[in-house]
């Protein structure tokens, strides 16, 4: 697992972001913004405001540049806040002066992108300023927009959250599926040890006191909690760190703001939080044309 936070801000995931831009500009340009066409001069240029309408953490600025860069468009672009801001409603996030057929282009294109990892640093933020202070990390998960998982896990990042595996290459995560088809998640642990002997991180999920103290003393490096009641969750926690002080330990299922400020004190090293990316709401954020020959 990799620590990133708003005070050192990650690198956008550039070879990800262009991989979907042909995709992006094929489903909504086609063959033409006949609108646009229509309506606009071809070498008609303005300008034009990104107004964040709402207050949030703001991730995403560096894609606006390379999503014009993919339309052929190269607009001047004056920065008004940095990555990883938190901006109030009203603000204007970034001026832009160029062609007017590529702003309207190029609008719904950029503002998908940016709303939505906007919207995922915007929740990330408010996770980890619960827990500001003590130790427990709040992680993201895999339930990412598919196609999305490095882009969402760079909004998580940027708000002060914490990236988990970033999928099923880069750790071991033994569920409750490979447990029941390898009999129990003890004899799952021991085929990934006799398979892999320190390779990889390993962590294994258990759900009851009992799947926990049968791995106290397995080759084990994680202990996800899952899906316990805050009671079982302190009993767990407690008795894990009496027993093998070396687990870290983290807790996830059914996880909200409320029960992760409620947990916070009980020992976690992790928190768990699926909801940082799969229900997401997006930030407001709009692009007005200021006119057009605007100065």
């Amino acid at each position: 697992m990799s620590h990133s936070t708003a005070n050192s801000p990650p690198t956008f995931p550039t070879e990800a972001f262009d991989r979907l831009l042909p995709w992006a500009f094929s489903e909504d340009e086609g063959h033409g913004d006949i609108t646009s066409i229509a309506t606009i001069p071809e070498g008609a240029v303005g300008r034009a405001n990104l107004l964040c309408k709402q207050s949030g953490v703001i991730a995403g600025l560096p894609l606006v540049e390379r999503v014009f860069r993919h339309r052929g468009s190269h607009p001047s672009i004056e920065l008004l806040w940095t990555e990883g801001d938190d901006v109030d409603a009203g603000e204007v996030l970034m001026t832009l002066h160029g062609s007017l057929q590529a702003m309207l282009v190029c609008e719904r294109i950029l503002l998908n992108f940016l709303q939505r990892l906007s919207g995922i640093a915007t929740v990330a933020r408010e996770y980890a300023q619960a827990l500001e202070g003590g130790n427990t990390r709040i992680l993201d998960t895999r339930k990412t927009m598919p196609g999305y998982r490095a882009l969402d896990k760079y909004a998580v990042a940027v708000g002060g959250g914490t990236n988990h595996r970033m999928g099923l290459y880069d750790m071991v995560l033994i569920k409750d599926n490979h447990a029941a088809a390898c009999g129990s998640v003890r004899a799952a642990v021991e085929k990934v040890h006799a398979r892999y002997a320190g390779q990889y991180t390993v962590e294994a999920e258990v759900r009851t006191l009992d799947e926990l103290r049968s791995l106290l003393d397995a080759p084990v490096d994680i202990i996800l909690l899952d899906n316990m009641d805050d009671a079982t969750l302190k009993e767990a926690v407690a008795l894990a760190r009496r027993e093998a002080p070396r687990l870290k330990l983290e807790a996830s299922g059914n996880m909200d703001l409320a029960r992760a400020k409620r947990i916070q004190d009980f020992g976690l090293d992790f928190i768990s939080v699926g909801a940082l990316t799969h229900s997401v709401k997006a930030l407001d954020i709009s692009l007005d044309i200021m006119g057009e020959n605007s100065k």
